[in-house]
C-alpha cells in the first residue's frame, strides 16, 4: 500500500510540476503574441522591455553590433554610436515588440537575445543594418538572417548610408 501510496503521490508531484511548466510558457508566448512594450533604450543594439516581473528584461538584437553610444567600461564611445541609439529610440519609443528567438536565447551576459519586430511588421534589426546605424555581427549558432544582414551592409555602404557616409 505505501508503495502505491508513493507512486501516486510522484505522479501527482510530475503532473504539477508540467502543468507549471506548460502553464509558464504558455504566459510567456501569450505575451510575446500580443507584444512586449519597450521599457528604455540602452544602446544601439540593447534595449529592455517590460516582461510581468516588474525588473524587465534586457533585449540584445541578434545578428547586428551598433557602435558604443558612450563610455562603458573598457569599450569607448563609437564613430555613430549616438546616432544609432537616437535612432533606435526613434524607432521603440512607446511601442511594443514582437520577438522572435534563435538557437541560443541568451548571451554570455545573460541577456536575451532576439530577432526583434515592431507590431507593424518593422523587422528591427533588419532596419539598423539597412539604414547604416549597425554592422553585422554574427555569432554562431544565431545565423537565421546573417545573409540577408550581409547584403543589407553591403547596400548601405556602397550608398554611403548611416555609418558607412563619406
Amino acid at each position: 500500500m505505501k508503495f502505491h501510496c508513493r507512486i501516486l503521490f510522484l505522479s501527482l508531484l510530475v503532473f504539477i510540476g508540467v502543468s507549471c511548466n506548460s502553464n509558464s510558457d504558455t504566459q510567456r508566448q501569450e505575451k510575446s503574441d500580443s507584444g512586449f512594450a519597450v521599457k528604455k533604450i540602452s544602446d544601439g543594439d540593447t534595449f529592455w522591455i517590460y516582461n510581468g516581473t516588474g525588473e524587465g528584461e534586457k533585449i540584445r538584437l541578434i545578428g547586428v553590433d551598433a557602435p558604443e553610444s558612450r563610455n562603458v567600461f573598457k569599450k569607448k564611445q563609437g564613430y555613430y554610436g549616438k546616432e544609432a541609439k537616437v535612432y533606435l529610440t526613434n524607432l521603440l519609443k512607446g511601442k511594443h515588440v514582437k520577438l522572435e528567438f534563435d538557437v541560443d536565447r541568451l548571451d554570455q551576459y545573460g541577456r536575451t537575445l532576439a530577432y526583434v519586430y515592431l507590431i507593424d511588421g518593422t523587422f528591427v534589426n533588419e532596419a539598423l543594418v539597412k539604414n547604416g546605424y549597425a554592422m553585422v555581427m554574427t555569432v554562431p549558432p544565431n545565423v537565421k538572417y546573417a545573409d540577408l544582414f550581409l547584403k543589407l551592409q553591403i547596400e548601405a555602404r556602397e550608398n554611403n548610408r548611416g555609418l558607412w557616409k563619406q
